[in-house]
């Protein structure tokens, strides 16, 4: 990677690449993407009747001209000619009505599909664990749900319809070719067969090159998502790395460019040869009866002559469509396959199929004989810094009874913040147990734990919308009384309140418009809104200086006599009231016990809080 090139795509960041095609596969994908389609089986039959109904009454239309001109004209027979006449009308009227009416229903079950698609895509990336997240960039889940699934609009509303009008199309002329003159079609359908061949392998090339093409469109989406946030903005600014990225994002659209020329011109000189062989077949037919008439071989009307070349203008249509569809499948099948990577993904933690339900919940967390590490398939812990191969927990042993207050402190890299995400089961352990009330964690249903488990993190996050929306995010139906107690409990009403706009301000991109501790302030109300049993805070003030901190930890202090609280912590100075301190120590315990305890102890507690005495500000 050039050092130039920051935000280009890892492979270790996306998903591992799809096994070379193997013989039957593609039956495999087209069953399967069939089965999308099942659900709207009685519209769809509705679309095919309306097919059928437009080809047959299109294909009367070269009969009622052969009889113009075999009989109605050369008889001179006025009124069989209005007829005639009036039933080519009528058959282009019918005709355009049923297109209408059929373009309307295919493309109505077509987006139907894509939204089944759009929400089984999103729905399985929300059950994904976090390890997924943390080895997956943005951009390339966005570009997934917003450029494979809207790539496959034509194929998913039109092609279905398209691919049974044609062919339906080119039965029925067939057929009438054959009753009007079967040695004329025999040699109207001798390259058929040639075509159909030269199709299919158009139609690899650009589902090869589409693949490529998708995977570019994803790598530039991760890159516009991660260089055009408002961190990204920052970073490249403070950084000088502006230009480089402009480059960096030139370089890749550069790339897109020539994919997208690439698959527009796969195959486009065979297919240009298609087009002017048939162009040329009725200037044959013309041939072929001028010689047989004057060889002295079988004769044919003008009127059959005609109509049959009449038919067969309107067999080359169908047939081109039907072999540019065929191409358009193909290449529709790599938009699948990467819709389809993704639905197969493995859900690492689920629910159990018949979870426990806990209506009350006191909140005693246990620990017991807990164990945890990576496995191959996941990423780097990002708190805690540890590497996926090597065990991060070991025998953790803990009691925090109902109401209690546990706190967990160490170094970098010694396991806290991953002990903390086994209770609300954002990993789940290895070895051992985490149970709420005396239930495995991973029995209960997972309302009772985003009911009974509140997380504030050290990485805030909070949405593009008003304060009133962010807060509400944790309980929808919170009256402004609720809502403004949790900010008051949170030190942050005041603040809010003084506002222009009051609850009502937007925070703009990822709470921008904040600072960090008033950020920290926010993520900390919108959990005292919810109200859990159990309160987690992973560094939860972190961003705060030391008077914010300690306004908020009085909050935090007074409304932890009825919560149970896990505390993650670097800065000692919010854990010295905590009822229980465990000191971590590359994933084992090393120590615990009271801060006065442990400061007599004299061990690894009392040397990180002389570390801290030693790097706290003088005021």
């Amino acid at each position: 990677m050039r050092h130039d090139e920051p935000t280009r795509n890892l492979e270790s960041e996306q998903p591992r690449e799809q096994p070379r095609e193997q013989p039957g596969e593609q039956p495999r994908e087209l069953r399967r993407i069939l089965r999308l389609f099942r659900p709207y089986r009685a519209r769809l039959a509705l679309v095919g009747l309306l097919v059928c109904a437009a080809s047959l009454v299109s294909v009367a239309t070269p009969f009622l001209l052969k009889e113009i001109l075999d009989t109605a004209i050369p008889e001179g027979r006025t009124g069989l000619l209005s007829l005639l006449a009036l039933g080519m009308i009528l058959s282009a009227v019918v005709t355009s009505v049923f297109g209408v009416l059929q373009t309307l229903i295919s493309t109505t079950v077509g987006q139907q599909v894509m939204h089944d698609l759009r929400t089984a895509v999103y729905g399985r990336l929300q059950r994904m664990s976090l390890a997924f997240f943390t080895r997956t960039r943005t951009g390339e889940v966005q570009s997934r749900i917003a450029n494979d699934i809207g790539g496959m609009q034509a194929t998913v509303t039109s092609t279905a319809t398209s691919l049974v009008s044609n062919l339906t199309s080119v039965i029925a002329t067939v057929v009438a070719m054959l009753a009007l003159d079967w040695r004329l079609t025999v040699v109207s359908l001798l390259l058929l067969p040639v075509f159909a061949w030269i199709s299919r392998r158009v139609g690899r090339e650009r589902k090869k090159i589409a693949t490529e093409r998708q995977k570019q469109m994803a790598a530039m989406a991760a890159t516009v998502t991660e260089s055009l946030s408002v961190s990204g903005i920052l970073l490249g600014r403070t950084m000088g790395r502006a230009d480089s990225l402009t480059r960096s994002f030139e370089e890749e659209s550069r790339q897109l460019v020539d994919l997208e020329v690439r698959s527009n011109m796969a195959g486009r000189w065979r297919m240009a040869v298609i087009t002017i062989v048939m162009a040329a077949m009725p200037a044959v037919i013309y041939w072929s009866a001028g010689l047989a008439f004057q060889m002295g071989g079988p004769t044919v009307s003008i009127g059959t002559l005609v109509a049959f070349v009449s038919l067969q203008q309107g067999l080359f249509r169908p047939t081109v469509s039907l072999l540019s569809t065929g191409v358009q499948i193909q290449t529709s099948l790599a938009l699948f396959q990467r819709i389809f990577e993704y639905l197969d993904l493995p859900i690492d933690i689920s629910e159990r199929r018949d979870p426990v339900r806990l209506e009350t919940i006191k909140g005693e967390v246990r620990f017991e004989n807990v164990s945890f590490s990576y496995d191959e398939h996941e990423g780097r812990d990002e708190h805690d810094g540890h590497d996926k191969r090597a065990p991060v927990l070991d025998g953790i042993d803990l009691t925090v009874p109902a109401g209690g207050s546990l706190a967990v402190v160490g170094p970098t890299g010694s396991g806290k913040s991953t002990l903390s995400y086994l209770v609300p089961r954002l990993y789940d352990v290895t070895g051992g147990r985490v149970t709420l009330d005396g239930v495995d964690v991973r029995d209960l249903d997972f309302d009772t734990l985003a009911r009974g488990v509140g997380v504030v993190s050290q990485e805030t996050y909070l949405f593009h919308a008003s304060v009133a929306e962010n807060l509400r995010f944790a309980k929808p139906d919170a009256t402004d009384e609720e809502m403004h107690a949790a900010a008051r409990a949170a030190q942050i009403h005041d603040h809010i309140a003084a506002l222009p706009d009051g609850y009502d301000t937007v925070v703009g991109e990822r709470g921008h418009r904040f600072s960090g501790g008033e950020k920290q302030r926010l993520a900390i109300a919108r959990t005292i809104l919810r109200d859990p049993p159990v309160l987690i805070l992973d560094e939860a003030t972190s961003a705060l200086d030391t008077r914010t901190e300690h306004a908020v930890q009085q909050a935090i202090d007074a409304l932890s006599a009825n919560r149970t609280t896990l505390t993650i912590a670097h800065r000692l100075s919010t854990v010295r009231d905590a009822d229980q301190i465990v000191v971590l120590d590359s994933g084992r315990t090393a120590e615990r016990g009271t801060h006065g305890e442990l400061l007599d102890r004299g061990g690894r507690y009392a040397a990180l809080v002389r570390r801290d005495a030693r790097l706290e500000p003088v005021t």
